[in-house]
């Protein structure tokens, strides 16, 4: 609205001076501006409502993006098999867990990532996840082959760990060697 104000000041004081310097009388000069005014009024308020218009397309647009990429995850999740009853039941197998990633059609397949590089992206994406510990978690990788070692509060944070190795680029095998760590309730159990 300041911008209508500063716009409206100058063509107020424009027919002013038009209006002291011409014959005729200021009504008919009033007559004449109005339609300005309200050609400024009608902009601006189309401005403004194209600027909420867009505003909401783009609240949209990211509402919409982060549901698909909790999708995309939950999806990986099934594919790899890393839900908490595929995690326990090859814990209970081997007490190890191993799954391959497999190149995704239109992917780079023979692009080499370096090991440095992997460690050090797997180990940024555990100090971002709230519920995993890059200080309890080891990453070593060796040719794209990466093992995770030490202790989680539960299965279903080892297949996350998992699945934040598996979506690593240069990552083509994923071995988990970590384990639940004991609390209080399963020590006395």
């Amino acid at each position: 609205m300041k911008t209508i104000s500063l716009l409206a000041l100058p063509l107020s004081l424009s027919a002013l001076l038009i209006a002291g310097c011409s014959d005729k009388s200021p009504q008919a000069d009033a007559a004449k501006s109005a339609p300005a005014d309200t050609t400024l009024t009608q902009k601006a308020s189309n401005a403004a409502e194209a600027v909420k218009d867009t505003s909401v397309k783009v609240a949209t647009d990211v509402k919409n993006a982060a549901i698909d990429a909790k999708d995309a995850v939950a999806n990986k999740i099934v594919e790899w098999k890393l839900t908490p009853a595929d995690i326990k039941a090859d814990l209970e197998k081997s007490g190890r867990i191993v799954r391959d990633k497999s190149v995704a059609a239109g992917e780079k397949s023979g692009e080499v990532i370096s090991d440095a590089r992997i460690v050090t992206v797997i180990n940024g994406k555990l100090l971002v996840a709230d519920d995993l510990s890059a200080f309890k978690i080891n990453v070593d990788a060796d040719k794209g082959v990466v093992t995770l070692k030490g202790t989680v509060k539960s299965a279903e944070l080892i297949g996350k760990a998992l699945e934040l190795a598996l979506d690593t680029d240069g990552v083509t095998q994923a071995v988990s060697e970590l384990t639940v760590e004991e609390t209080a309730e399963t020590k006395s159990m």
